[in-house]
């Protein structure tokens, strides 16, 4: 097969998922975001795990050990996920394999500077697509055949929106080359998501992800069965596309190359299976490609819109429209939209995406006198002050609060760094306090999983410092856990209006207001600003027993600090700024087709879950 020097890895299986023996490839470790967006871990991690990797295939591995910033997480080998202590959140991970000539395997990375100022990675796939047109000397790349409306000037090193025509600056920075492997070289190594436990999120907009990304790799591989030819019969300008061996089926960019008539022959491949040739077979024309693919979970700042018109589309090209998203038959219908492209491609027909209707956000105006109190709840307002909650006292002190001795120290592994419980401590040495020796061991008093004391305070440090402890191993909360949410207001009220699915009820409106500020020492940069995008935000919820029960535990919530938090956006990329923090929100009034809408009848018990998992249940509101 011919690979493209600079591009990621595209490997013929011989059905049994493995590459030739003597391929070398580079590794590059990824974890998948609540946005289906595979985010690389930086090189010197990778190289760890790899390290681990080979001790121990089905072990786990200390990201803290690398980087200081991620002490609190660890993965998981056996089931590759990536697991924070602190929070008990879990995501996919997978190991990724990309040429050893393309820019993981040189230490390049190449970035895009956000709104605050600092540098933001870009995908890694996008990366390897920058660094192969810098190589080439291209003056400029032009990114809407990947769905964006940005150009990069390789001369200015800029980055231009081409709607707004607002400029970022770009930078290319050298550091430490991703590990490399040879031998057998799996296709990818990934949790299946899918799977009940896989699901960075079980809302319909994971749905309409998954569903509408099985599509495009659909359509990516019918046109490669394919050689577009120009006039009579002669060989047109070739478009080549690479599609993704990984879960992400986003296609990177296309070079094109043009090929006079009988002076030149498209570019070959060999079958390895049978020896026979085959001509590389190229996509559909530019503009053909970006409107049929998945626009939905784009790196980057902003997403380029899909096709509006008919008239975008190349004729014979049947449309496939998005739309109707809120029916209620048994099969989702963005779900039933995927499905339908992969048979039509199946047939050999291409397909186009048309741009689905817009999300109905609010409810009509409503008078101020309309608003009414919600019944059973107190007032109608809630706000949070910089350190609204107390603190805990020394991490010690904390920790000793929920352990047990042990009087038989078995002989196996402490989970958090990964030594012998019968040994010291792994943060012997780096981490001194007076009354707890190193190789002091004791059990958490509810679940009864056994750790090195200092382990626990290492990890009580790298939280949020507030009294409570969350056990790494079963996610068993103990105390009161508290967040790190700025400063803000929260106010509820009931409205005249129904929601989709609930035509019976009135519904509760939640508006979230929380202005930009100054980071405090609870917060990733501490003295720096933070923005604050997209407030005050709107959210709803059926005026009946059980929503009124979730807006009680919410309430806590808020109080507890537990709704937003301060990090990096994983819509824009934008870091320094307010994001939500684990627990879902239906943000859409009269529409589902974000999956953060109507009609949603597991919503409800699905967010008192989401509410328990963060330590905040009904006994709360007892108190």
């Amino acid at each position: 097969m011919m690979l493209r020097p600079g591009s990621a890895m595209m490997i013929h299986v011989n059905g049994l998922g493995y590459a030739p023996q003597n391929l070398a490839r580079v590794v590059v470790w990824e974890w998948l975001n609540e946005h289906g967006r595979w985010r690389p871990y930086s090189a010197a991690v990778c190289h760890h795990i790899e390290n681990v990797l080979k001790g121990d295939s089905r072990g786990t591995v200390v990201l803290g050990q690398v980087e200081p910033q991620l002490a609190p997480y660890i993965i998981d080998l056996q089931s590759m996920h990536q697991f924070r202590q602190d929070t008990g959140t879990m995501r996919p991970a997978q190991r990724n394999f990309y040429e050893p000539s393309s820019a993981p395997g040189k230490g390049v990375v190449w970035e895009w500077e956000n709104d605050s100022g600092s540098w933001t990675p870009y995908d890694m796939e996008i990366c390897v697509t920058i660094q192969n047109a810098y190589e080439k000397q291209h003056p400029w790349l032009d990114l809407t055949s990947l769905g964006f409306c940005y150009l990069i000037d390789f001369n200015s090193m800029t980055q231009t929106n081409r709607q707004s025509q607002r400029k970022r600056r770009l930078r290319r920075r050298m550091d430490l080359a991703y590990p490399l492997t040879t031998g057998s070289i799996p296709k990818s190594q990934s949790w299946p998501v899918g799977t009940s436990s896989g699901q960075p999120c079980s809302c319909q907009q994971c749905i309409l992800v998954n569903s509408t990304r099985a599509a495009s790799n659909a359509i990516l591989a019918s046109q490669r069965r394919k050689v577009y030819t120009g006039a009579n019969g002669a060989p047109g300008t070739l478009t080549l596309v690479r599609q993704s061996n990984t879960f992400a089926g986003t296609t990177l960019w296309s070079p094109t190359s043009s090929v006079s008539s009988g002076s030149a022959k498209p570019e070959q491949v060999q079958s390895p299976a049978t020896g026979t040739t085959y001509p590389r077979v190229p996509a559909l024309p530019a503009p053909t490609l970006a409107s049929g693919q998945n626009n939905l979970n784009r790196p980057g700042p902003q997403r380029s819109a899909l096709v509006s018109t008919r008239g975008s589309i190349p004729p014979g090209v049947p449309a496939l429209p998005v739309k109707n998203l809120t029916g209620s038959g048994p099969v989702h219908p963005a779900l039933a939209a995927g499905m339908t492209g992969i048979l039509m491609c199946a047939a050999g027909l291409p397909v186009c995406l048309t741009r689905a209707p817009k999300p109905i956000l609010h409810p009509p105006p409503i008078n101020k006198s309309d608003m009414k109190p919600v019944s059973g709840v107190n007032g109608t307002c809630r706000k949070t002050k910089k350190k609204h909650l107390k603190k805990g006292k020394n991490p010690e002190d904390v920790v000793k609060r929920y352990m047990e001795k042990v009087k038989m120290v078995p002989d196996e592994d402490c989970t958090i760094c990964m030594e012998r419980l019968t040994t010291s401590s792994g943060y012997e040495g780096v981490l001194s306090h007076k009354g707890i020796k190193s190789d002091l061991v004791g059990k958490l008093s509810k679940c009864g999983h056994i750790y090195h004391l200092l382990c626990l305070v290492a990890m009580y440090n790298n939280g949020n410092k507030d009294g409570s402890l969350q056990c790494p191993t079963c996610k068993a909360i103990y105390g009161e856990k508290t967040g790190t949410q700025p400063p803000g207001k929260m106010e509820f009220h009931v409205i005249p209006h129904c929601l989709p699915g609930y035509p019976e009820f009135k519904t509760i409106r939640i508006v979230y207001d929380i202005p930009a500020g100054i980071q405090g020492t609870e917060h990733p940069n501490p003295g720096k600003k933070f923005s604050a995008r997209g407030f005050p935000r709107h959210c709803y919820l059926p005026d009946l027993e059980k929503g009124r029960k979730v807006l009680k535990l919410l309430i806590v919530a808020w109080d507890r600090r537990l709704i937003f938090t301060i990090g990096t956006s994983n819509t824009t990329g934008e870091s320094d700024t307010v994001v939500w923090n684990e627990i879902h929100h239906k943000t859409e009034f009269g529409s589902n087709l974000t999956g953060h809408g109507y009609p949603d009848p597991k919503y409800l018990s699905n967010v008192l879950a989401e509410l328990s998992a963060q330590g905040v249940t009904e006994e709360g509101l007892k108190d």
